[in-house]
């Protein structure tokens, strides 16, 4: 479960004082062992602290000198999806409880208990009114009501954090409230046209925090007419919005930037819209890839594209009875797989002859296997046993040039293919490529 909840952060100095702690609990307990600390910069985040999580308790201390600021806390694998964030000032300690179903809630810390109070009732005032425009209600009056009600939740909150570090999150927070009355498709498009009017993008603070790359990638993905549309058309609109976000970055860091866009990026891919990926990559990250870090996102995002699903499957060449083959003219079939193993793999070696027996009665289907190996002295005498197969050998294992092509790390690895040689499905084994092929025929 990813947290959106975020807890925030103004300043980013340094502050002394006596030593504090950010404790809590996790509920189910028993899904919970370990907890790691990162202090967000712009861009960047720095390790801070770990610990055990035991019977569902677990307490960081932090030294007098920590720096005040957004701390992200994450509790699972992969790291980017299971975490929250939680502001620290150093000077008070923070006592929270998590739980899987319901979120997080906290029990000390002023800062985070006022923002996360506010979070809470602006987004039930600004609830209210997306009800009323979607009820099909005209009453001026119940308008006008709970326009004042969203007026009051921000103004109450936007005093009550005045001497506190959440005060700017707070006021970049401030959503549209319309001046007069509106109708439901002048609310929509006056939100989005006032959208960033009270987010400063150069703000240092902002920028250190899950906020601002959440309130922006809001702005990208849901900032769209409530009409349906095709599928082409609502990434198209998501394109222009994030060109607009592109013009209000001018001036903002490199790393604040990448870092945005390579959410952006991973959203996109997570739901599946393929022209906005690929223009928010083409366009936009691997022009401003500047460190060894971005360029280590790159390469990941580039083997990501050549063997995603409906990918054409990169070339592969191998020689047969002395004739040169390659995997993009092979015909005749109508799927193809393609399997990478190792003579030496003992997986291999219980999972090959199976799929080679398995697969003799589908003669629509044509698999080569690929044999990452330091030699070929056993690969010669193990693939002569799989005679229904296609054989390649790329020297070099893991480091071989196929290997790396097609990111593999563990033997065997499949891949099942079309006529075209396009890339349907990645089975995890065996078992999984024969339900494929049969239920596909």
């Amino acid at each position: 479960m990813r947290s959106f909840l975020l807890i925030l952060v103004l300043s980013i100095s340094a502050t002394l004082g006596a030593q504090h702690t950010i404790s809590g609990t996790f509920s189910p307990a028993e899904d919970y062992t370990w907890l790691i600390a990162y202090h967000l910069k712009p861009g960047a985040q720095d390790y801070v602290a770990d610990g055990p999580i035991k019977e569902g308790k677990f307490e960081l201390s932090f030294a007098e000198n920590s720096p005040a600021g957004t701390y992200r806390l994450v509790y699972a694998i992969p790291q980017e999806e299971y975490n929250f964030d939680v502001f620290f000032t150093g000077k008070e300690d923070v006592a929270l409880h998590f739980d899987s179903d319901k979120g997080l809630t906290f029990t000390a810390s002023n800062e985070n208990i006022v923002f996360n109070n506010y979070l809470s009732r602006i987004q039930e005032a600004e609830h209210r009114l997306i009800s009323y425009y979607t009820s099909g209600s005209v009453e001026k009056d119940e308008f006008e009501t709970i326009v004042e009600d969203l007026h009051t939740v921000q103004n109450s909150f936007v005093e009550k954090s005045a001497n506190l570090n959440v005060s700017t999150f707070i006021k970049a927070n401030r959503p549209y409230i319309p001046s007069e009355y509106e109708t439901a498709n002048q609310y929509v498009n006056n939100r989005k046209a006032h959208y960033f009017d009270a987010l400063n993008l150069a703000d240092p603070a902002l920028q250190a925090s899950g906020f601002l790359t959440e309130k922006l990638l809001n702005y990208v993905f849901t900032a769209l007419p409530p009409e349906p549309m095709k599928p082409e058309e609502s990434e198209a609109l998501m394109m222009e919005n994030l060109k607009t976000i592109i013009q209000k970055l001018e001036g903002v860091s490199n790393a604040y930037q990448f870092n945005l866009l390579y959410s952006i990026w991973s959203e996109a891919s997570a739901k599946n819209l393929p022209l906005l990926s690929d223009y928010v990559y083409q366009d936009y990250l691997k022009s401003i890839a500047s460190t060894s870090a971005h360029q280590e996102l790159v390469a990941a995002i580039e083997l990501e594209k050549r063997i995603q699903l409906g990918a054409t499957a990169p070339e592969i060449v191998w020689k047969k009875d002395g004739t040169l083959q390659s995997l993009s003219e092979l015909e005749g079939y109508d799927n193809y797989v393609l399997v990478f193993w190792s003579s030496t793999c003992g997986h291999c070696l219980n999972e090959l002859p199976a799929l080679h027996k398995r697969l003799k009665k589908h003669t629509n289907v044509k698999v080569l296997a690929v044999g990452l190996e330091d030699d070929d002295k056993t690969w010669k005498t193990e693939s002569a046993k799989l005679n229904n197969f296609d054989h390649a050998i790329a020297l070099g294992k893991w480091d071989s040039e196929y290997a790396l092509t097609y990111g593999i790390n563990g033997t065997p690895t499949y891949f099942i293919l079309d006529q075209e040689k396009r890339i349907l499905a990645k089975p995890e084994n065996d078992k999984g490529v024969v339900e494929f092929l049969e239920k596909a025929h």
